[in-house]
């Protein structure tokens, strides 16, 4: 079970740690405007996975009580869009870029609820919860439901002190990427990878 929960935790802070349009979003708010406002957007943000874990803590339960090869189908789709994931960073441009432009100045409560509103309504978090979440269930006799909201609580938690670390950090963050251009190439291979081991982890 904590080998489980450990290897769950450690790729997800990978993941968390790799440039993408959220940590991005994050840090340009953070430069910008400042460090509570990066953490106003932080909280929206984790705050919007609770509805991402609830919609799959009790959809996929449902279907595993159904059906183990309906379980087996989804586990397969996981491994499958998580290659894809894989070929999709392999195919980007390794460059991290700062774009300060059209960052408009809001309130902490304006940037917590635009976190919200861009986790909530992006599909692309219910497909990525989708296909990472069910490979790491821990246990045969735990209600499933419960697993769910355990690996979401560590997803959050994880992410939270990434994100929020991305945010009080936010220019000496800035600075480094600046100065070793090459840390982006690096990230990139680190994700390309874990991509890669989580879909075997989740077919075998």
């Amino acid at each position: 079970m904590l080998e489980t929960l450990f290897s769950f935790a450690l790729a997800t802070s990978v993941l968390a740690i790799s440039p993408g349009p959220d940590n991005i979003f994050v840090l340009m708010q953070s430069i910008v405007n400042g460090k509570k406002y990066g953490l106003a957007t932080v909280f929206g943000l984790i705050t919007g996975c609770l509805i991402h874990t609830t919609l799959l803590a009790f959809g996929v339960a449902a279907i595993i009580k159904q059906s183990e090869y309906l379980f087996l189908g989804i586990k397969i789709f996981g491994t499958l869009y998580l290659l894809y994931l894989a070929y999709k960073v392999f195919k980007s441009d390794s460059q991290i870029v700062f774009s300060s432009e059209n960052i408009q100045k809001k309130t902490t409560k304006q940037l917590f609820k635009q976190g919200f509103v861009m986790n909530v309504l992006n599909p692309k978090v219910s497909i990525f919860f989708l296909a990472f979440f069910p490979g790491f269930l821990f246990s045969t006799t735990l209600n499933k439901v419960v697993q769910f909201y355990i690996l979401g609580g560590v997803f959050m938690l994880v992410s939270l002190v990434i994100f929020s670390g991305i945010a009080i950090l936010a220019g000496s963050i800035a600075a480094s990427v600046k100065e070793h251009r090459n840390i982006g190439v690096y990230l990139k291979w680190v994700q390309i990878v874990v991509f890669i081991l989580v879909a075997i982890f989740i077919l075998i």
